[in-house]
This record gives C-alpha cells, sequence and structure tokens, in this order.
C-alpha cells in the first residue's frame, strides 16, 4: 500500500476520535444541564395537567378511582376478600367478578404462567384497586340529570348464581331507592371475550336519564427503555388503528376522541385489555394522573345520554377482551366469530404489533405456528421455516453467490489494477469496468438477494417478537426459553466453574455458533479494496456477537442456522465457479456454469 494511505486513515481516525470526544464533552457541560433544567420545568407543567386529569377522572367514568384506599398494607387476596364473589373458570381464564361496584379486577390466564417453571402460579391479568400492580375495569351509567341515582364503586350487587364458565350468563342486579333496576347480564366465550348487557327497568314514575360507560384503569411503572413493540394505550377510532404510548400520554396530557365506533384499550407485549361498546357514538377519553405516587393510566368512553321512559326498559350491549393476543384467537374476532355471535371486529388482529412488516410478518408467523403445532417443539418449527425460505430464495441466491464467487475469483486480477493505478483514480474505475465486462461479471448482481433476505429477516423478527408460541418455548438442552436470550455463559466454561460473573460478563454458547458462521462468511467473501471497509468487515462478527449475545435465543438460533445453510450453499456454488487451471500455473477464464 502507498505510505500516504496509511496517514490519511490515521488522520481520519484521529479526526473521528477528537469528534467523539467534543460531542461527548458538549452533552455533559452543556447539553445535560439544559436538560435537566428543561426536565424541571415540564414536572412543573406535569403537576398542573394531572390535576386537571384527576378531576376529569374523579367526574366522569372513572370518578371512583380516587377512592382512599382502606389499607395499603392489605394483599391481593385481602383486598379481594373485601367483596363477595362470582367466580369465573373456564379453559383459559380463571377469577372472579367483585360485586361491590360489579367490577373485573381479578383475572389470571389459565394457559399461561409467570416463569418456564411449571408449578409456577398463573399468569395475573386483572388485580384490584390498591394492588401495587392494580388494573381493573367497569362498566356503569354515569347519572344525566341530578335526580338520578345509579350505581357506582360502593353499590352491593345480587347474583343469580356463584360461578361464570363459558358458554354462561350470570345476572347481576341492583335496585335504587326510586324503583329503579340495573341489570348486568355477563357472559363469556371459550376464548377471552366477555359479553355484557346493560339495561334497566324504570318503575320510579318519572323519566330518567343516564349515560352508560366503561373504563380499564391500571397502575404503570413506567419502563427505563423504550419497549420495542408498542405497549399502552390502543384502539380503532373511526377505523383508523391508533397508538398511545405511555410516555407520550404523560408527556402531552389526555387525549379525547369524539364520536368514535370500534374498540380500545390497553395493549402489553402479550396481553391485550380491550372495549367494545355497541355503538358509533362514543366519545373516548385516554388519561394520565399520579395517585400514591404511582402513575395511574385509563382509557374510558361515554356514550350519548339516553333516556328511559317511566314504565320502559333501555338495553345497551358493549363487550370486554381480557386476554392473551393469541393471532388464532384475535383472527377469529376480527373476522366475526359465529359461534359467540360477535360481529367482525376491525383491525383486532393488529393489535399484535407487526409494525410495517405486517404484510409479511403475519402470514410467516402463521406458517412457523402452524408448523410448531405439527412438530411440537418452536425452535424445530423455526428450523423448518429457514429451510422453507431458503428454497424459495433458492434461484436469487445463487444469482448472489455466483457473483460473489466470481468477484472473489477476480481478486488477483483486481490487486494488480489497484497496483498499476495508485494514483489514478479515473483509470482505476475504467479499468475495473473493462475487467467486470470481459469477464461478465456484475457486481451488483448480489445485491438484491440480500436484501431481499434482510428483509425476510425483519419481517421474522419483528413476527417472533409478538407471537406468543414463543414466549417460554423450550428448544433443547440448555435453551429452556426460546424468548429469552441464552443463558450459557463462556466465562463459568458453560456450567464447569461455580461462579457467579457479573452481568456484563455474558457470553452465550448460541451466539459464539453464530460468530462463527459469520466469520466464515465473512472468509467466503471476496475482500473489500477499502481498506477500512475490510477492517469493519473482520470486526462485524465480534461486534455482532455482543449485540446477539442479548437478543431471545430463538433470533439467535435463527440467524444462525441461516448462516449454516447460506455456508453450505456458497460453498458448492464458488467451487462450481472456481477458475480451471490451464496447465502451466497460471488460471484461465472462469466457469460460468448456470447453476442447476
Amino acid at each position: 500500500m502507498h505510505p500516504r494511505d496509511d496517514t490519511d486513515y490515521q488522520r481520519l481516525f484521529i479526526a473521528i476520535f477528537l469528534a467523539a470526544v467534543i460531542l461527548i464533552g458538549w452533552q455533559f457541560k452543556v447539553e445535560w444541564p439544559r436538560r435537566q433544567a428543561l426536565a424541571h420545568l415540564a414536572s412543573q407543567v406535569t403537576e398542573t395537567r394531572q390535576k386537571e386529569q384527576l378531576k376529569h377522572t374523579q367526574t366522569v367514568a372513572g370518578k371512583d378511582i380516587a377512592e382512599t384506599d382502606e389499607n395499603p398494607t392489605l394483599t391481593r387476596e385481602q383486598r379481594l376478600a373485601t367483596s363477595e364473589r362470582v367466580t369465573i373458570n373456564s379453559d383459559k381464564l380463571h377469577g372472579s367478578i367483585a360485586l361491590k361496584g360489579a367490577r373485573f379486577d381479578d383475572l389470571t390466564l389459565a394457559k399461561y404462567r409467570k416463569s418456564i417453571d411449571a408449578n409456577s402460579p398463573e399468569l395475573t391479568l386483572l388485580s384490584p384497586n390498591g394492588d401495587p400492580e392494580s388494573y381493573f375495569v367497569q362498566a356503569g351509567w354515569v347519572a344525566g340529570d341530578e335526580k338520578t341515582k345509579v350505581p357506582d364503586q360502593h353499590s352491593d350487587w345480587k347474583a343469580d348464581k356463584k360461578q361464570l364458565q363459558s358458554g354462561e350468563t350470570v345476572h347481576l342486579d341492583w335496585k335504587n331507592d326510586d324503583g329503579v333496576t340495573y341489570h348486568l347480564a355477563i357472559s363469556l366465550d371459550v376464548n377471552y371475550m366477555f359479553s355484557i348487557q346493560q339495561s334497566i327497568d324504570n318503575n320510579s314514575g318519572h323519566d330518567i336519564s343516564v349515560i352508560p360507560y366503561a373504563y380499564i384503569n391500571r397502575t404503570y411503572e413506567m419502563p427505563k427503555q423504550a419497549a420495542f413493540l408498542h405497549e399502552g394505550p390502543i384502539g380503532v377510532m373511526g377505523g383508523t388503528l391508533t397508538e398511545v404510548a405511555y410516555k407520550e400520554l404523560k408527556d402531552k396530557g389526555t387525549k379525547v376522541y369524539e364520536d368514535t365506533s370500534g374498540w380500545f384499550g390497553i395493549s402489553d407485549h402479550y396481553w391485550l385489555t380491550a372495549l367494545i361498546p355497541e355503538t358509533d357514538r362514543a366519545k373516548v377519553t385516554v388519561s394520565h394522573y399520579i395517585k400514591n405516587s404511582q402513575d395511574r393510566f385509563q382509557v374510558d368512553y361515554l356514550t350519548e345520554a339516553r333516556t328511559v321512559a317511566n314504565g320502559s326498559t333501555d338495553h345497551f350491549s358493549m363487550r370486554l377482551f381480557a386476554g392473551a393476543k393469541e393471532l388464532k384467537v384475535l383472527d377469529s374476532y376480527a373476522n366475526g366469530n359465529t359461534d359467540a355471535h360477535i360481529p367482525p371486529l376491525p383491525l383486532f388482529d393488529r393489535a399484535l404489533d407487526f409494525g410495517s412488516f405486517y404484510f409479511l410478518a403475519k402470514p410467516m408467523c402463521m406458517v412457523v405456528n402452524a408448523l410448531f403445532h405439527a412438530t411440537g417443539n418452536f425452535g424445530v418449527a423455526i428450523l423448518i421455516f429457514i429451510i422453507f425460505v431458503k428454497m424459495a430464495m433458492f434461484p436469487l441466491a445463487n444469482k448472489s453467490f455466483k457473483s460473489m464467487a466470481q468477484m472473489r475469483a477476480l481478486q488477483p486480477e483486481m490487486q494488480k489494477i489497484r497496483e498499476r493505478h495508485v494514483d489514478d483514480q479515473i483509470g482505476l474505475h475504467k479499468a475495473t469496468r473493462e475487467l467486470y465486462k470481459r469477464e461478465k461479471v456484475n457486481p451488483a448482481a448480489g445485491c438484491l438477494p440480500v436484501l431481499m433476505q434482510l428483509i425476510v429477516f425483519l419481517a421474522l423478527f419483528r413476527g417472533l417478537n409478538v407471537t406468543i408460541e414463543l414466549r417460554h418455548a423450550p428448544f433443547y438442552g440448555w435453551i429452556k426459553d426460546l424468548s429469552a436470550a441464552d443463558p450459557s455463559n463462556l466465562f463459568t466454561g458453560f456450567g464447569l466453574f461455580a461462579w457467579e460473573p457479573p452481568s456484563w460478563m455474558h457470553i452465550g454458547l448460541l451466539p459464539i455458533v453464530y460468530c462463527i458462521t459469520m466469520i466464515i462468511q465473512t472468509n467466503q467473501q471476496p475482500k473489500p479494496a477499502d481498506p477500512v471497509q475490510a477492517k469493519m468487515m473482520t470486526y462485524m462478527p465480534y461486534m455482532m456477537l455482543i449485540f446477539f449475545d442479548k437478543m431471545a435465543s430463538g433470533f439467535v438460533l435463527y440467524w444462525a442456522w441461516s448462516n449454516i445453510l447460506s455456508i453450505l450453499q456458497q460453498r458448492f456454488i464458488t467451487q462450481r465457479h472456481t477458475p480451471k487451471n490451464d496447465g502451466s500455473g497460471n488460471k484461465g477464464t472462469l466457469v460460468t456454469a448456470s447453476p442447476s
């Protein structure tokens, strides 16, 4: 290499280093103090907003959230015992409905555990108010006039049975002193959907005015880092899927959507709680406030006021989804569940956050899930699916590998051209183009296949990130949970040494396998002419090793297996396109046999 080149690159690296020092220094000395001052100002504004939002919460659907907790030291079980209850018992849901307030505040998911231990408790979705992780739902009426008395959070309802099972209905009744009786008919399907019919028998001697409402309220500790997927309020507002981030709601305040039809609720990574009123004239409010030093978030709706004439009955229906975001189940509701007489819920399957790759990620997840149910092992399903992907992309991959093999075979000629045109970039490019034209090599031929494979990877990555089947799914050996990082560690000799290294000293076996496959792939490819790019290619596998070590095992398994198949395919094609030896010790023209 020409001596001046090394000097230029040294200067480049020094310039980059100095620029980094200046940027970091600016952040600590200038930017950080400025942000602290802005944060203090924002907190004052937020405090004012929260007081206004709490007034809304107290006066509309969530008026009871401001109630004083009887005893903050009560356990979850003790809180549940403060009210008589109707037990919920189905194949997918366990829990109870509080008769005080007719509130859904006790729900666990029968098919899902808190950890990979089969004996761990069922995953808790809903919990009573006052609990550190309170999360509950209530439906009822707001009085449309001053003389109408409606049930509230303290009202004791009467139930016609002690237990609610799939396909059954429980009837709750509450009567005020004026002769008005309120009814709730609650039924449950075989999945996670409750149907709630609200009705009123008015025998008060005069007309009354009421406004049906429902709300979801939860305590939520804001995460330190932004989630990769959407978590927080979500819904279809007037035919449009709308997502509101927790942080956005906390920073910018209450959001109100007028005359809304659809569904709306709160989404977690794998779980969803959603309200579905049977009206196209609902006012939806999404709000945040602080209570007992905890962030509280609420999604509520109010319908139009309804006048119930004396001697008549009024009916209003709504549904509540509270459960796991299983793709097959969400699809059944999105398309209309005829068995449960549920009309189509537009975009309900989009509660699974497939992002921009929805059109590709969803069908890929459906195929992987089908393979999982056929094989009984999600890791095996991923391996088989990758084979299918490789077969589908075989022609494109062949074209890419053929181009790389030809480029690799031309490296000696390329080196000679670079030596002849050290200080002549125009001559270098011209001679390179002539070489490619003479040997019929297209250096850009490998770009499209690589881009296509990257799109497939990103789509599958997104899909596997949201599919609940991956959660706690075991593979073989030491991989007990494909949704978690590889638990093995190089620094413990993969279990041979009995010591606990710091959390940052962790490199799993599966990421090491991935790194090795990436090194092999890098060595199979022609080295870039640019020395900086060549160094980057050399260091890239080790950089990716650190990155992939924190990734879910399922993704690392996918990428390592994909690399292995690519290595085998590339080696086969490279051998078919190796230049022939002309017998004099020099290599002749390239073999360009068409791949079969």
